[in-house]
């Protein structure tokens, strides 16, 4: 098991939740993806050989566990929600540019709410999404 299962696994115990395979195995499953935004119903075809009939009720209700726990990263893709590894926090604040094809996330060097907020004099930002779609290199080069 990786340090980031572990560490997970060893937070939730501590929270009072139970050691699971399941629960091991789909946080691996992220540690595997690379940084990449995945579906809950891509989770659960990748689960399908170690834990078939893992059902889809019990996928996403991890996945929002480990949201709420900032195990994973969630955002909303055209009414989809999609998961990935939380990010390094010593990297610290920033965004991403997401590939709609292969779900890959490429970080951003700059905020842009530093742009925005003297649009909103005197108002008080309380937090943020920002997020840019498209194509990546490798899959605009390959037509998808």
């Amino acid at each position: 098991m990786t340090n980031f299962v572990t560490e997970s696994m060893d937070e939730l115990k501590d929270a009072g939740y139970k050691y699971t395979q399941r629960r091991a195995d789909l946080l691996a499953a992220f540690d595997q993806a690379e940084g990449q935004y995945l579906t809950a119903k891509e989770v659960q075809q990748t689960m399908e050989d170690k834990h078939p009939g893992m059902s889809f009720d019990t996928i996403y209700r991890n996945l929002k566990l480990f949201s709420d726990f900032h195990f994973l990263e969630e955002t909303d893709v055209n009414g989809e929600m999609l998961f990935r590894k939380h990010c390094d926090p010593e990297i610290g604040h920033h965004h991403h540019f997401i590939c709609e094809n292969c779900g890959r996330a490429f970080p951003l060097e700059m905020c842009p709410l530093d742009f925005f907020s003297d649009q909103v004099p005197g108002a008080e930002i309380h937090s943020h999404d920002f997020k840019i779609m498209g194509l990546c290199a490798d899959c605009s080069k390959q037509g998808k």
